[in-house]
C-alpha cells in the first residue's frame, strides 16, 4: 500500500465538499420543486428546480459577499428573480415556491430532531 501524501487527503477532502455540495443543491432543490408544484407553477421540473437552486444559491453568495449590509436582502431578491425567470412564472409563484420550500426544510428538520432526540433518549 503506497504511503498516503498530505495532497492525497487534500484532494480528497476537496472531492468530498464537491459532493456534499452537490446533494444539498439536489436536496434544496426537491423542497424547491414541491414548493414551485404547490404554488401550481406549470412545467415545473426537478431539472428546472437544480439550475434554479444552483444559480440563486451562487448569486446569493456572490452578491452577500460583496456587498456585505444589504447584500442578504440583494441575494434573497436575486434568487426569487432567478427561480422566476427558470420556471417562467410571475412574482408571486416565485415567493410561493421559494417560502412553501423553506416550510418543508423547516418541517424535515424539526421531524428530523424528533427522530434523533427520541433515539438519543432511548439509549440513554
Amino acid at each position: 500500500m503506497a504511503p498516503v501524501g498530505p495532497m492525497a487527503v487534500f484532494g480528497a477532502l476537496g472531492a468530498m465538499a464537491v459532493v456534499m455540495f452537490l446533494v444539498i443543491i439536489a436536496v434544496d432543490s426537491v423542497f424547491l420543486w414541491l414548493g414551485a408544484k404547490f404554488a401550481k407553477i406549470e412545467d415545473a421540473s426537478f431539472g428546472k428546480a437544480f439550475i434554479a437552486t444552483l444559480g440563486g444559491l451562487i448569486v446569493s453568495a456572490i452578491l452577500g459577499s460583496i456587498v456585505p449590509v444589504i447584500g442578504g436582502l440583494l441575494g434573497l431578491i436575486a434568487f426569487l428573480w432567478i427561480v422566476k425567470t427558470v420556471f417562467n412564472t410571475d412574482w408571486g409563484k416565485a415567493v410561493i415556491a421559494w417560502l412553501f420550500a423553506i416550510v418543508i426544510a423547516i418541517i424535515l428538520m424539526v421531524i428530523i430532531m424528533i427522530v434523533v432526540g427520541l433515539s438519543i433518549m432511548a439509549v440513554l
